[in-house]
C-alpha cells in the first residue's frame, strides 16, 4: 500500500494508512465493537497485520470496558484476543507506574492470553502479548548455542512463537524489548540478541532492522561522539542492506509500517545518506511516529529536522 502524499502536517495515529483501522478506532471511542470484529476476523490469514490491527485497537479499547462487554455479548475468537490484548495493556501500565493492582492484572491477563491462544491455536498474536509480560516475572532461561553472551531469557516462549510463525515481527520485537536495559538487560545482551535474531531473517524481511532497534535503545547522549555511532561502517552497511533488501518490499504491505521505515530513515540521516533518507522518508508519507524520534529529543523537531536535511517538506514551512 502506497503512502500519501505530505500535505503540510503529520499524521500521527499508529493506524496509518490502514483506513479500514482508522475507522475501526473511531467506532471503539464511541463504544461500538462490531467493525473491530469485521477488520480481525479478515486477519486469521494474516499474522501480521492481525498483530498490527489488534495492538492498536486495544490501544483505543483499553480505558474503556468495550473488550469486556464485547466477550460477555459474543465470545468469538477475536472478542478474545482483544480482551487479551487490553488485559496486557492494563497489567503493563500498572507494574510500570507501581500500581497495588499489578499482580492482579498480570493473572488476569495471562489467562486471558491463554484463551484467545486455546480459541485460535496457530494464531500467534495472543502468545506475542504474552511475551511482552515476561519482563514482568523475569523469565531466565539458557540460550541456544550461537551467541556470544548466551543471556538468559524466555526462550521457550519465543520458540513456541516462532514454530507458530518463524518471521512474527510483534514476537521478534517483544523478545529483544526483553534485554533491554530498562528491562533490566544489559547493551550487549540486546545486541547480541538482535545480531543473531537478525541473522537469521531473510535479506528482505523488515527484522533485519533488530540491530537498529537495540542501538536506538542503547543511545547514551553523555557518551563522547555518540551520535557519529551510525558513521561506522557496521551500521551505514547495515542501513544501506535494508534500505536495498526490505525498502523495495514496503508497496505491497496492507498498511504503511510507519515504525520500521522510521527507524530506517533515522539511521540512514545519522550516517550520512541523505538521498537513501529521503527515498524512506517518500515511503512514508505523511505518517509519522515518536520512536525512534523522542529518544533525541522532541520528537517532531527531530522529525522535521531529519526531513529538512534531505530537502524533504516539514510542517509550517513557507
Amino acid at each position: 500500500m502506497a503512502a500519501g502524499l505530505f500535505e503540510g502536517q503529520y499524521v500521527w495515529h499508529p493506524a496509518a494508512d490502514d483506513r479500514r483501522l482508522a475507522s475501526v478506532c473511531v467506532d471503539v471511542r464511541a463504544g461500538r465493537y462490531l467493525s473491530a470484529r469485521e477488520a480481525l476476523e479478515e486477519t486469521r490469514a494474516d499474522f501480521g497485520l492481525r498483530a498490527h490491527r489488534s495492538l492498536v485497537v486495544a490501544s483505543e479499547a483499553a480505558d474503556s470496558d468495550l473488550a469486556e462487554r464485547w466477550l460477555a455479548e459474543e465470545p468469538s475468537p477475536e472478542a478474545a484476543l482483544l480482551w487479551a490484548r487490553v488485559a496486557v495493556l492494563r497489567a503493563l501500565r500498572a507494574a510500570d507506574t507501581k500500581d497495588g493492582r499489578a499482580e492482579v492484572l498480570e493473572r488476569i491477563a495471562l489467562t486471558a492470553c491463554e484463551r484467545a491462544a486455546a480459541m485460535i491455536p496457530a494464531d500467534p498474536t495472543p502468545w506475542a502479548a504474552k511475551l511482552s509480560m515476561a519482563r514482568l516475572h523475569d523469565l531466565r532461561e539458557p540460550a541456544p548455542q550461537g551467541l556470544l553472551t548466551a543471556p538468559p531469557g524466555p526462550w521457550r516462549l519465543f520458540s513456541h512463537i516462532l514454530r507458530l510463525d518463524p518471521w512474527h515481527r510483534e514476537g521478534h520485537h517483544r523478545f529483544l524489548a526483553f534485554f533491554f536495559t530498562r528491562h533490566g538487560g544489559s547493551v550487549n545482551a540486546a545486541w547480541d540478541v538482535a545480531a543473531f535474531l537478525s541473522q537469521r531473517a531473510p535479506a528482505s524481511s523488515p527484522l533485519r532492522l533488530l540491530p537498529l532497534v537495540a542501538l536506538v535503545e542503547s543511545y547514551n547522549p553523555s557518551q563522547l561522539l555518540v551520535d557519529r555511532t551510525w558513521e561506522q561502517p557496521q551500521w551505514r552497511s547495515t542501513a544501506l542492506a535494508i534500505y536495498q533488501n526490505w525498502l523495495p518490499e514496503v508497496p505491497g504491505y496492507r498498511f504503511t509500517p510507519v515504525l520500521d521505515l522510521s527507524y530506517l530513515a533515522h539511521a540512514l540521516f545519522m550516517s550520512q545518506r541523505e538521498f537513501e533518507a529521503r527515498a524512506v522518508f517518500t515511503a512514508m508519507g505523511p505518517y509519522a511516529c515518536r520512536m525512534p524520534w523522542s529518544v533525541f529529543g522532541e520528537p517532531e523537531e527531530q522529525l522535521s529536522r531529519a526531513r529538512r536535511t534531505c530537502g524533504m517538506p516539514v510542517p509550517g514551512a513557507a
